[in-house]
């Protein structure tokens, strides 16, 4: 039986076949994105196998995602087809660095579409850990959705964890700062960026990142820093520490080609490393491995490791 409920949406990501401007792209590749979407699938990889609460459209690229999801292994309870809405889509720009830009097409699309309720408490009160991202937070009805899961969630006892996930140009309707601290409110673990934390007007190092986190309702805070690791903070409430520590790693170096979904890949590591009862440090370590062979192949799904996999890369560190 599955610990682990990832909810949220699932796209479609066009990729350019070429890096620079997207308004110089002339050929993409479409492949499964979506942050939430990324996190479970990892898991599937990773032999931690989640129910998944997604909601993808009608048409063709509802049917090609609803495929990509089954054939990793998801179970498809909570997999919704919305016969009244398109499935989102997103182009991505990649930089000669292998970093990425988003550019969105989602207006009234399935992932906005979520239903509070959806989720039944029976099926909370039989797994220990929830997870959802700020992606899902940005429009009605799904907003107002992905809330009550995650409110209901912890007041079941499982562990939730939290991506604010920031992508700015999507926060039209609701204020991105006022939504992530409502959204610590439940979160028991929060895995963040730089970049998200900035979006909210913080600043500082990843130290004072997690500590602002930390004060404001989570127990565990995970910052993660590109190629420079990431850096994990916890209060004595945290299961995995015996008092709240301070621990970082440094992260692995792999010639990377596309970072699309490697932040994905980290939390996917983290959450199934905490899950099957690992240490804080031990946890970072597996869920850098994981992120950085999530790095070597083009698309947020295609190179992500399994268990062996993670294991060969930290062997060679």
């Amino acid at each position: 039986m599955t610990d682990v409920l990832v909810a949220g949406e699932t796209i479609i990501d066009f990729l350019p076949t070429e890096t620079g401007e997207l308004a110089h792209v002339e050929e993409f590749t479409r492949c499964a994105g979506g942050a939430p979407a990324n996190v479970a699938v990892a898991l599937s990889h990773l032999e931690e196998t989640p129910l998944f609460w997604t909601r993808l459209g009608s048409g063709p690229f509802g049917d090609f995602l609803a495929e990509t999801l089954e054939s990793v292994g998801l179970p498809m309870d909570f997999v919704e087809r919305d016969e009244n809405a398109k499935t989102g889509l997103a182009f991505v720009n990649l930089g000669e660095d292998a970093e990425r830009e988003f550019t969105f097409y989602h207006s009234n699309s399935a992932e906005t579409r979520f239903q509070p309720g959806t989720v039944e408490d029976e099926t909370l009160d039989s797994i220990s850990w929830v997870h959802f991202d700020g992606l899902s937070l940005d429009a009605e009805p799904s907003r107002d959705a992905i809330f009550d899961l995650a409110r209901r969630a912890s007041e079941s006892g499982s562990t939730v964890s939290f991506d604010p996930n920031a992508r700015p140009e999507r926060w039209t309707e609701f204020d991105y700062a006022d939504s992530m601290y409502q959204a610590f409110e439940y979160a028991d673990v929060v895995k963040a960026t730089p970049e998200d934390m900035a979006e909210m007007d913080v600043d500082g190092d990843a130290d004072e990142l997690a500590e602002h986190i930390l004060e404001h309702g989570p127990h565990t805070a995970l910052i993660t820093l590109g190629s420079e690791g990431s850096f994990a903070s916890t209060t004595d409430l945290a299961r995995w520490t015996d008092s709240g520590t301070s621990v970082s790693h440094g992260g692995f170096e792999v010639d990377q080609v596309d970072t699309t979904g490697a932040g994905d890949a980290f939390t996917a590591g983290c959450i199934a490393a905490l899950v099957e009862g690992q240490g804080l440090e031990e946890a970072l370590s597996f869920a850098n491995a994981v992120a950085a062979r999530a790095t070597t192949a083009h698309g947020a799904m295609e190179a992500l490791p399994d268990r062996d996999a993670v294991a060969a890369l930290q062997r060679d560190r």
